[in-house]
């Protein structure tokens, strides 16, 4: 993580959850106040069919990170990981406004959102560089779906409590087979997320590495694993499960075939998080979490 102390942001990008009063309310605010300081403001496409009027250029999203040098992206966890699959496409820096539930990924207080954001755009903020995962399912040796994501990788029935079989394969060596409800490969990004509810541990956002967390596994012995972050993990469907689910950030949904190989990898394009610079992790994990506060 770095800390950068110069002016880097003119032109800015604004991006909320759709049909949510408490998101628009942020947005109005926000765009008004950025055009009042004289900051060139974009808004997305979707997010501006929310706000009543705008005076800001309008794009859809897939256009926002060759326009703009900085997203804003007001909502919850979900809405920041939505933006983060298309944004990590171009070089352009990624803050959020929480207005969801825990917010692990959205740093700015919606009731301070503006004091904060000066801030960061006078130079005043820490720099993450997040990668994403790349999953693309192979049938008879021909790529036929790719999905990314910021969070975690999901391997499941597209049934409910029912147990499927798989190998795994990490840099083509054998680990495993296992007979359980799928498998969570996460980043240290998700290790919050999916993978800590299924037992997985926290990993650090620096850590270049990722899990493999069994999801209710047949036998007590199989535990997460964490692996290499340039590892490349293939994980093959027995040829005696029904269809199978790839899921990214439990959004983008691929079909897995009975014999079917899915690879796992790192993405080529990392996203470029900004936070405030009094930002720290371990405090995020604390409000988050309930962890307890120091007794000395």
């Amino acid at each position: 993580m770095t800390t950068t102390a110069h002016p880097a942001f003119q032109r800015i990008a604004l991006l909320g959850k759709v049909n949510h009063e408490a998101t628009r309310a942020t947005l109005l605010k926000l765009e008004q106040s950025l055009l009042n300081m004289g900051y060139e403001v974009i808004v997305e496409a979707r997010t501006a069919e929310q706000l009543s009027s705008t005076q800001a250029q309008i794009l859809p999203l897939h256009r926002i990170g060759e326009s703009a040098d900085l997203a804003i992206v007001v909502g919850g966890d979900g809405n920041m990981l939505g933006a983060a699959r298309i944004l990590c496409e171009a070089d352009i820096a990624v803050i959020g406004v929480n207005r969801g539930n825990l917010g692990f990924l959205t740093d700015l207080d919606p009731d301070h959102v503006i004091e904060q954001l000066k801030s960061v755009l006078e130079g005043h903020y820490q720099t993450e560089r997040r990668f994403l995962l790349q999953a693309e399912v192979f049938h008879c040796g021909k790529s036929k779906s790719v999905g990314r994501a910021i969070n975690e990788v999901v391997l499941h029935s597209d049934k409910v409590a029912h147990m499927i079989e798989f190998e795994v394969f990490v840099n083509d060596e054998f680990v495993y087979s296992q007979r359980s409800d799928g498998l969570i490969i996460s980043t240290p990004t998700g290790s919050t997320a999916y993978s800590l509810s299924g037992g997985g541990p926290i990993l650090t956002p620096g850590l270049d590495a990722f899990t493999m967390v069994p999801m209710f596994p047949h036998t007590l012995s199989s535990r997460p694993i964490v692996v290499d972050g340039h590892s490349v993990i293939r994980l093959r469907a027995a040829a005696n499960n029904d269809s199978l689910q790839l899921s990214c950030d439990g959004h983008v949904r691929m079909t897995v075939q009975p014999g079917d190989d899915v690879v796992i990898q790192q993405h080529p394009q990392r996203l470029r998080l900004v936070h405030p610079e009094d930002h720290s992790y371990y405090r995020v994990l604390r409000n988050k979490l309930g962890w307890g506060s120091r007794l000395f």
